[in-house]
């Protein structure tokens, strides 16, 4: 399975916020999408799950060798930065009813219960309303409805923010889970997290985005160079050779 991007442009006001971005995502991976506050993440993430249309360009999955175009976004699993949640309905009702909307999606059914307390949510919680759910709370639940479905395409907006330490840790023991199933990509400005988390680095800034070979992301110089390519354009070309030199030749 791959998502691929092809020249993908999206303009607002006659401004390009993604302008002709061009990559191509395979299952089996975590990506972690890297930009600066603005630089129109969560913008790309609308446009690969059909909340947006782009301008000009084209998104496609393929899968042994059959190229779609045209895409159901169901096929797309997004968990948003700011939870979306019904606040008058019990975190087991969601979960239940979301099971029942679902269940022919679903490879196995559990009850509510099972996956709640998987997901860390206390049995004293279960049955409390939404809204009075702490944020990362919120966050938890909407992860879990999110991966239960196992879209061919998942896309995660910061989506560990809100966590403290352990919930964090579970929380991507369980986005790790979803790289046997899914093209996972997951958005942040914390390079920290993406080195931790991801196999591969990709950098959207000025509307482009740019692979950074895998090698590279645990060197030690490596945050040093991210932040020269995101900084300004004059430093764009120089740092983005650097990163991209192989060793022993330019």
């Amino acid at each position: 399975m791959k998502l691929v991007l092809e020249n993908v442009t999206k303009k607002f006001d006659k401004k390009a916020i993604i302008e002709e971005a061009s990559f191509e995502f395979e299952k089996g991976k975590i990506y972690g999408l890297l930009g600066r506050n603005g630089a129109g993440k969560t913008t790309l993430f609308n446009c690969i799950s059909r909340n947006l249309q782009v301008d000009s360009g084209k998104i496609a999955l393929i899968e042994e060798g059959q190229r779609d175009e045209n895409y159901d976004n169901t096929a797309v699993g997004f968990v948003y930065a700011t939870p979306h949640l019904p606040g008058f309905m019990t975190g087991y009702e969601f979960v239940k009813f979301f099971i029942d909307v679902n269940k022919k999606r679903l490879e196995m059914v559990e009850d509510p219960t099972v996956y709640l307390t998987q997901a860390g949510i206390e049995t004293k919680d279960q049955h409390r309303l939404l809204k009075d759910y702490s944020h990362g709370m919120q966050n938890k639940v909407q992860m879990l409805v999110t991966m239960l479905v196992k879209s061919p395409v998942l896309l995660l907006d910061e989506p560990l923010t809100s966590f403290d330490v352990v919930a964090a840790h579970e929380m991507k023991e369980l986005i790790i889970s979803q790289k046997d199933h899914s093209v996972v990509i997951f958005s942040t400005h914390i390079l920290q997290l993406a080195q931790d988390l991801c196999d591969e680095i990709v950098l959207l800034h000025e509307g482009k985005l740019t692979g950074i070979p895998s090698e590279r992301i645990h060197d030690s110089d490596f945050e040093e160079e991210v932040v020269k390519l995101l900084s300004t354009k004059q430093a764009k070309t120089d740092a983005l050779d650097s990163i991209l030199l192989q060793e022993g030749g330019q």
